[in-house]
Parts: C-alpha cells; sequence; structure tokens
C-alpha cells in the first residue's frame, strides 16, 4: 500500500489541533495535575487522560481506510495489554498498513501548571510489524500546547526527504503565517544555550559533571562572574529539539540511561521511542540527532525502550562536543560501541 505523506500529515495537524483546543477549554479545571494512573513508562496525569477519548475517536476514523497500530502511553489493546492496541477494533496486527506512534502530550509537568508548553507528537512508519522502527517513520508532526496567556502556536511537519515545514497560529483568528526553521550555524557554544537533561533528582550530579567537562575543554576553567553558557532545562523531548531547530539551542542532550549504567543503577524515568516521535522533523530541518554514542538515534516503536540521544544544531558542533562525551563515559566504565 503506497502512503499518501500530505494526507497523514493533514490528519495529524487536525488532529494535534483538536488536542490544543481541549485542553485550552480544560483550563478552568483545577485538578489537572492530579495522578489518574501510572503505566510501565510514566505516570499519567489527569490532563493526560483529558485527551484518551480524542485519541481513540481518531484512530476509530482513520482506520476505516487505513488499518493502523497505534502505540501511545496509557492505552491498551483489547487483552489489557498497555502500550499498543491495533485499530479497527478485532482487526490483525499484521493486516495494519501502518503504525502511528505518539505523545499526546509531552512536557505534561510544564503544562499542567501553566507554567511552560507542552507539544503533541506524532510519527507514521509503514507497518514491518513489532520489528518497525523510528528510522522507518516517512511522516511527522508536532504541535505546541499553549500556556494561558500565549496568543500563538507553532506546528511543525515533515516528509521524509522533503524537507521540515513549519507555521506559526494565531490562536484568536485561527490565521497562520509561515515559520522559518533555522538551526544555530555558530561553531562554538560559548554565550549561548546548551544543556543535558538535569530533570530529577538521581542523575543530577553526573549531568552536571559532564557539562562541567564540557565547558571546561571548550572554554576554560569556570569564570563564576560571567556567564559564558546559559542552560534551559526543558522537560520535553519535543520542546527540546524545537530549541534546536527554533535557533535557540546550540546542543542538548538526554544521557540518563547511561548516567543509570555508570551508577549501577536499575533503568529508571528516562525518555522513551515515543518521546522522539518527531525526529524525522529535526533532522529534516537540518539539526544532527544521535545517540549517546553517536550512532544515529534509532529505537523500537513502544513506549518502554529507554533511549539516550545527543541533539547538536550542527555538524561543527557535533564534532566539537562528541569526543568530549566520549571521554567522561570513557572514563567512568562506559565502553562505546563501535560504529
Amino acid at each position: 500500500m503506497s502512503l499518501n505523506h500530505s494526507n497523514i500529515i493533514d490528519r495529524l495537524i487536525n488532529l494535534q489541533q483538536t488536542i490544543r483546543q481541549t485542553l485550552l477549554a480544560s483550563r478552568a479545571k483545577q485538578d489537572l495535575h492530579e495522578v489518574s494512573h501510572a503505566t510501565a513508562a510514566d505516570t499519567i496525569y489527569r490532563i493526560d487522560a483529558e485527551v484518551e477519548p480524542i485519541i481513540d475517536a481518531f484512530c476509530e476514523e482513520w482506520s476505516k481506510t487505513t488499518p493502523l497500530v497505534l502505540i501511545a502511553e496509557g492505552i491498551e489493546n483489547e487483552h489489557g495489554e498497555e502500550g499498543s492496541k491495533v485499530f479497527p477494533i478485532g482487526s490483525r496486527e499484521e493486516d495494519a498498513a501502518i503504525r502511528v506512534i505518539m505523545d499526546p502530550i509531552d512536557g505534561t509537568r510544564g503544562i499542567m501548571y501553566d507554567k511552560r508548553p507542552a507539544w503533541s507528537l506524532a510519527g507514521v512508519a509503514p507497518n514491518k510489524g513489532p520489528g518497525t522502527r523510528l528510522r522507518d517513520i516517512v511522516a511527522a508532526v508536532m504541535t505546541e500546547l499553549p500556556t494561558s496567556k500565549m496568543g500563538f502556536a507553532d506546528v511543525l511537519w515533515a516528509s521524509r526527504g522533503q524537507g521540515a515545514h513549519a507555521k506559526r497560529v494565531d490562536l484568536t483568528s485561527n490565521d497562520s503565517s509561515p515559520l522559518r526553521l533555522a538551526p544555530s550555524r555558530s561553531h562554538q557554544i560559548d554565550h549561548g544555550f546548551a544543556m543535558i537533561s538535569n530533570f530529577f533528582p538521581g542523575t543530577k550530579v553526573l549531568a552536571s559533571e559532564m557539562m562541567e567537562h564540557i565547558v571546561r575543554e571548550l572554554i576554560g576553567p569556570a569564570d563564576v562572574t560571567r556567564a559564558t553558557i546559559f542552560e534551559d532545562q526543558y522537560i520535553c523531548t519535543g520542546g527540546q529539539w524545537y530549541e534546536l531547530l527554533a535557533g535557540h539551542d546550540r546542543f542538548n542532550a538526554d544521557l540518563r540511561p547511561l548516567f543509570y549504567q555508570m551508577q549501577s543503577q536499575p533503568e529508571g524515568l528516562c525518555c522513551h521511542p515515543y518521546d522522539c516521535a518527531t525526529m524525522l522533523i529535526a533532522e529534516e530541518a537540518g539539526a544532527v540527532i544521535t545517540d549517546g554514542f553517536g550512532r544515529p538515534l534509532d529505537g523500537p516503536l513502544d513506549c518502554t525502550t529507554g533511549l539516550h540521544w545527543a541533539g547538536y544544531a550542527n555538524e561543527s558542533l557535533r564534532a566539537a562536543i562528541e569526543p568530549l562525551i566520549h571521554q567522561f563515559l570513557r572514563d567512568r566504565g562506559v565502553t562505546i560501541p563501535a560504529r
């Protein structure tokens, strides 16, 4: 079955617009930060549960013409198994034409307190069975989920080999205008934003030590009388990549699975494949996305596999920073696999 990428993108944009409108209409509710339930991947808050019926209805409708497998956190199939569901209900997984992986609200913790925008993420790959991977995704869309005081929200999309595109939507009139995506061309990180994910207790020390190591090697000993590097901890993979594409960040990375390994800890909360559903957009826009070892980022389309990644605005920054990441990892006993 030949996939119509334009049709896929249009459908996903419409879905995410509905999610955005639903969340804006839910602002009056006071309990969006309450825990709904927990999954193997993460905590599901009341705000996440608000959009689950929307996703179900969307997939039911789409599956009338295109049988699909949905991969998303918090959903269950007819056998009570979490993480994936086949549409139409009752059909066989092997008969699906596509796999749709999504994070309806990436950045829940920021948006549920009306503190910072979240993002709705979705990617579509031809169904290659359980072996379908992130790098099989051929079309992806990400939509900004604004805070209550925002008047505009951005929408980004891409299909493989066709570049990335974006628009800025006026939330009052619903009019939109083209938005240029332009990752930084700087070859240095000084006087720019760069960060390693340092969201939650448990890996903060290692993340900070690695960042200090990178800065010391690239710029020199820290001069605490002035700020040469800025950091912005955006608790949202889609948001982190958006900051690269918008030219705001020069480097950001999430290496939590490696930090757990260094400390001989079981893998804790970290990035998963559904958080990376829109990697295609980042790469089509010109950003460089690798795993923590410098290999092309990849993973199965599921909700539980832990992923580590590094994102660079350009290849020059990658050439400067990646060897320093590897040096830090080796010094702490991590073996860097051959590419």
